[in-house]
């Protein structure tokens, strides 16, 4: 029988990073042309290669406040994978717990982290906690409403057949819903896994105007009040570059759990 398979895009589909690899060395290869060609002066645009230069030169300095950056982003995306696990259960435990506390989940998504961040920094003493705790209320959200649809998102006739067979509430948790979930629950970990990054440096953003130096994005106050904008281009290459580690790292541990019984994880 001849093979159906389309065997010419084999190669892009062992290799997924190339494709995008390669639009951004043309991105950048056009960036520094232009900026070359066009003679910008690096305090309006600095090129790829300055940027470059700036990371190297000033890593000393880049580094620490990347390390500082990453820690709280990392405690954060801890504390909100815990917490809101552990809330997503509770809801699926009982719909008037759900009911009841539902909404004031969803008022942490809609309220602004910058309106409610310098309150947070004015009330928890200690700098590096009321960060994480900013960072941990923007990251919370998609991981309680993830979970607790796919919690939620079970078979009726799986779920009757553990009844039948008289299983507990944690047997039909840990062995059905959580397995079933799982997708959604991964889903949840890669969206809340950008955001507290985000929520980190919007804290830090906050924090670094009341003159706390605290991770990237005091540096990139910094640097915008010193005018030294190959500087701030290059921590804001470090902010992007860890969001996008974080996001690849999260998508490998989604593909490795997944990998061989469920149909997201399947090759197409």
């Amino acid at each position: 029988m001849p093979d159906t398979h389309d065997t010419s895009r084999a190669p892009w589909l062992r290799l997924p990073w190339l494709l995008p690899l390669c639009v951004a060395a043309l991105l950048l290869g056009a960036w520094q042309a232009w900026v070359t060609l066009a003679g910008i002066p690096p305090y309006l645009l600095p090129s790829p290669w300055r940027i470059a230069q700036t990371l190297h030169s000033d890593w000393a300095l880049l580094g620490a406040a990347w390390w500082v950056t990453v820690k709280i982003t990392l405690w954060a995306f801890a504390c909100a994978v815990l917490l809101g696990m552990g809330v997503a259960f509770a809801f699926v435990q009982s719909r008037w717990i759900e009911a009841a506390f539902f909404p004031y989940a969803v008022l942490l998504q809609v309220t602004p982290i910058v309106a409610i961040a310098p309150l947070i920094i004015i009330w928890v003493k200690d700098p590096t906690t009321s960060l994480v705790l900013c960072a941990t209320l923007v990251a919370l959200f998609p991981i309680i409403a993830n979970t607790t649809q796919g919690l939620r998102s079970v078979s009726p006739g799986l779920a009757a057949y553990f009844e039948l067979q008289g299983a507990s509430r944690w047997q039909t948790l840990w062995r059905l819903r959580l397995p079933s979930a799982l997708p959604y629950v991964l889903t949840g970990w890669r969206i809340s896994g950008g955001l507290a990054l985000i929520g980190a440096i919007v804290a830090e953003f906050v924090a670094g105007t009341g003159g706390t130096a605290t991770g990237l994005a005091y540096q990139i106050l910094q640097s915008g009040y010193q005018l030294d904008i190959p500087r701030m281009f290059a921590a804001l290459t470090l902010v992007t570059l860890t969001g996008v580690a974080q996001f690849s790292l999260l998508s490998a541990l989604s593909h490795r759990l997944l990998s061989g019984w469920h149909d997201s994880a399947l090759p197409r």
